[in-house]
């Protein structure tokens, strides 16, 4: 029987100050309708913008992951985000009147225990899941760096982590099953090393931090005055380094409490893929920026295996978007090289064109003639001017700028097209256009036969000034 997506049954509300910014407010979970995914939304901002949980709204990883939308940031999501992943929940309204999380104890344990008090329910609709159907790798061998993911029928997490340090060296942690994620990793709280701490105090850069915050490890000998200074930064009467090398602002709930900390950061950066995944990850010494890296490798394959937005049946004879003399005002191609005949139709992330293949094409007279074909390399280039359509439209004057291919990769021809096919073009955006970098991945149909795919990578330029 299927799953069911999930949401919570009533808002609750957390109260805390941010690591970082030291601001003091409120976080309210309310309840969302099914594909509503999990969204922030700043209360205390003009216009209250939502910040979706979405691995494309990325906009920061140093010491933590913050994300932004709509002229506006959240800061430190991961903690609240692997509480909802571990208990299942896939909806929900996340309202801040600030622009951090709560830090609270460094962990989830506080978020979760919201989230149980407000009652997890089902909604009327099937819960979908990332499946991993083959290896996904992220590496970077001057940190050491590994995330590997592989198929398997459930979702099981093993972190490795190792600062070559006397106090925190080698440490492993495992998740084989999701659900045991309250009793084994929601608990395991954030840490720091003192000489890291020290350097955050001296720039500002934990206004609402305390020592109840963090695991503090202490890998040098550290003067009593320092101690004492440190007390008083934080308020405490006295602080010392316990025998285990941490200060003892805490007990530890784990000898491994680093590693399962690491273990949730990983799956609190995976939410914002926003699916549930059904596969095995295998990560050594991973952080916010590796984690969301892996995350956006993992997107990346998921848009390439998926079925195109638009596939046939098509309509070539509906009221063109385009016709071929306004397609002649956006692109500088001209007859025999103009491939492009109509425009159906276009959307932010998707456009539609068609060629009608003739005999009276200039090529037939010299590729295969006694057997007359269109070149792969020309229906390519026909796909690629569809693709320069779309992507001129992305900006304004599209007149000013021209469409230069970059990059074209995994293009494969499956099928003959011959004079009287009609050639239609189905093209998807499939990352965010940045800094005027186009990534698309586009398909060609003749009737509903697929004969070749690919994926195209322009960039738009300015024309200079004649």
């Amino acid at each position: 029987m299927a799953e069911k997506q999930k949401t919570i049954g009533k808002s609750i509300s957390v109260t805390g100050n941010g690591l970082h910014t030291g601001q003091s407010g409120t976080m309210t979970f309310y309840p969302a309708e099914a594909d509503h995914g999990i969204k922030f939304r700043r209360s205390d901002l003009e216009k209250t913008p939502i910040i979706s949980a979405n691995i494309d709204n990325v906009i920061g990883t140093a010491r933590g992951t913050t994300i932004g939308e709509n002229g506006a940031n959240v800061f430190t999501i991961e903690h609240v985000l692997a509480a909802f992943r571990g208990l299942g929940v896939d909806n929900a309204l996340i309202d801040l009147d600030m622009e951090e999380i709560p830090i609270l104890d460094g962990s989830s344990r506080y978020f979760l225990a919201a989230i149980k008090e407000a009652g997890i329910v089902d909604l009327d609709k099937d819960r979908e899941f990332i499946v991993i159907d083959e290896v996904i790798e992220y590496k970077v061998p001057d940190s050491k760096i590994e995330i590997k993911i592989e198929p398997h029928d459930s979702f099981q997490l093993d972190v490795e982590i190792d600062f070559e340090s006397r106090v925190l060296g080698y440490q492993k942690a495992v998740l084989n099953d999701i659900s045991s994620f309250e009793k084994e990793i929601s608990m395991c709280r954030t840490f720091v090393f003192l000489h890291e701490l020290e350097f955050l105090l001296s720039n500002d850069l934990i206004k609402g931090g305390d020592l109840a915050s963090a695991i503090v490890f202490v890998n040098r000998v550290i003067p009593q005055k320092e101690l004492d200074r440190l007390a008083k930064v934080f308020n405490k009467p006295s602080v010392k380094v316990k025998k285990e090398g941490i200060l003892n602002n805490l007990e530890l709930h784990y000898d491994n409490e680093p590693a399962r900390h690491k273990l949730l950061d990983i799956i609190g950066d995976l939410a914002l893929l926003g699916k549930p995944i059904k596969g095995k990850i295998t990560a050594k010494r991973p952080g916010h920026q590796s984690n969301t890296e892996f995350a956006k490798l993992i997107n990346q394959h998921l848009i390439k295996k998926e079925a195109m937005l638009k596939a046939p049946p098509f309509d070539i004879y509906a009221k063109p978007l385009f016709d071929v003399i306004q397609i002649q005002k956006m692109l500088p191609h001209r007859p025999p090289f103009l491939l492009v005949d109509k425009v159906l139709e276009m959307s932010d992330n998707h456009i539609i064109g068609m060629k009608s293949v003739t005999m009276n094409e200039p090529f037939f007279v010299g590729h295969f003639p006694e057997e007359p074909l269109m070149p792969g390399v020309l229906q390519v280039e026909a796909m690629a001017q569809v693709g320069g359509i779309f992507v001129l439209n992305q900006v304004s004057d599209p007149e000013l700028y021209s469409t230069y291919f970059l990059k074209i990769n995994d293009c494969r021809f499956r099928g003959k097209v011959v004079p009287g096919d009609v050639l239609v073009f189905s093209i998807e955006l499939i990352a965010p256009i940045k800094r005027g970098i186009c990534q698309m991945r586009g398909k060609a149909f003749v009737g509903e036969k697929l004969v070749m795919d690919g994926e195209l990578t322009a960039q738009i330029v300015k024309n200079k000034e004649k």
